[in-house]
């Protein structure tokens, strides 16, 4: 198969990070997600890696599903380097010391 034809495949192929519900997505890395009382309109939603192993996502309530199940694939895929593409403008990541 020649080069483009497998950059054509891989195109096609599902992306786990994208395609896999949330909740097997969160399943399979081991993260529980929680409710946050940060109700800040600029917070979407922390990824925290605790320093027994153990991992949480902590989302804000009251956001729309789409807004919600978006960001948390966002904060999965650079808290957990997984490669995919970067946050979009204006919003940013920012990292802290473990906890």
């Amino acid at each position: 198969m020649s080069t483009l034809a497998q950059a054509a495949v891989a195109a096609l192929a599902p992306d786990p990070l994208l395609d896999t519900p949330l909740p097997e997505l969160l399943s399979e890395y081991g993260v529980e997600l929680v409710s946050s009382s940060i109700t800040d309109a600029g917070f979407f939603g922390a990824f925290v890696e605790l320093k027994d192993g153990s991992r949480i996502l902590s989302m804000p309530t009251g956001r729309s599903g789409f807004e919600r199940d978006t960001v948390a694939r966002m904060l999965l895929s650079d808290g957990l380097g997984l490669g995919g593409p970067p946050v979009p403008e204006p919003m940013v990541v920012s990292r802290s010391a473990g906890v």
